[in-house]
């Protein structure tokens, strides 16, 4: 039985904004796209709870750049709340939050940065790429009932061959394969428990789409 969400509906901008800026780029072109993330929360005493997640992602993308030619991708979060209880029991905090992208298509990167970003806890927010996807860590803790922005993440890209495109999208398949991780810590019974949860799109449609001329 789903329950409802561990966090609230995020607004479309909640994953990110993508900008990609060249000196020959085409004029970008903005798309809102709905992400519907399924999620699961596993509790050491109790049977894993399931629930949906509605996120969404404002992505804005040049038509076309040349090849070889360099730009970047920025990823902007809106603020996001965190809920003080869920189906009866408190949500004292997050923790541990790592949300992966899969690393653009026919494009190299060169660089990755994070800037900006408020109310993620006493932790230090980093980015790194491991194997084919983009891993921003946020390590908190973030209360029950308080609001937080992720730091924006930029890429610095060089297109690849003409004729292919550059596709961005939210990594994750399944519980096991997510796109999506924090870990909650939830007062259950007669001790506090940290609850690792996690969330992949379904479907994970196509966020931003460039062509390499």
């Amino acid at each position: 039985m789903r329950s409802a969400s561990l966090l609230p509906r995020l607004s479309v901008t909640a994953v990110g904004c993508l900008a990609l800026v060249g000196l020959s780029a085409s004029p970008g072109v903005t798309a809102d796209t709905p992400l519907a993330l399924d999620c699961q929360a596993k509790p050491p005493v109790i049977s894993a709870q399931t629930f949906d997640l509605d996120a969404g992602v404002a992505a804005e993308a040049p038509e076309s750049v040349a090849s070889g030619e360099a730009f970047d991708i920025a990823l902007s979060p809106a603020p996001i709340t965190v809920p003080g209880s869920l189906n009866g029991y408190t949500i004292k905090s997050i923790k541990e939050i790592k949300l992966r992208a899969d690393l653009p298509s026919d494009a190299t990167v060169t660089g990755h940065r994070l800037s900006g970003g408020s109310g993620t806890g006493s932790g230090t927010p980093s980015v790194a790429i491991s194997g084919d996807q983009i891993v921003m860590t946020v390590p908190g803790p973030i209360n029950g009932g308080s609001t937080f922005t992720l730091p924006t993440l930029t890429l610095d890209l060089v297109a690849g061959d003409s004729g292919g495109t550059v596709t961005t999208r939210l990594a994750g398949s399944s519980y096991s394969s997510p796109g999506l991780t924090f870990t909650a810590r939830v007062p259950i019974l007669f001790f506090e428990a940290d609850v690792p949860t996690s969330c992949y799109p379904a479907p994970s449609p196509v966020l931003s789409s460039t062509r390499i001329d």
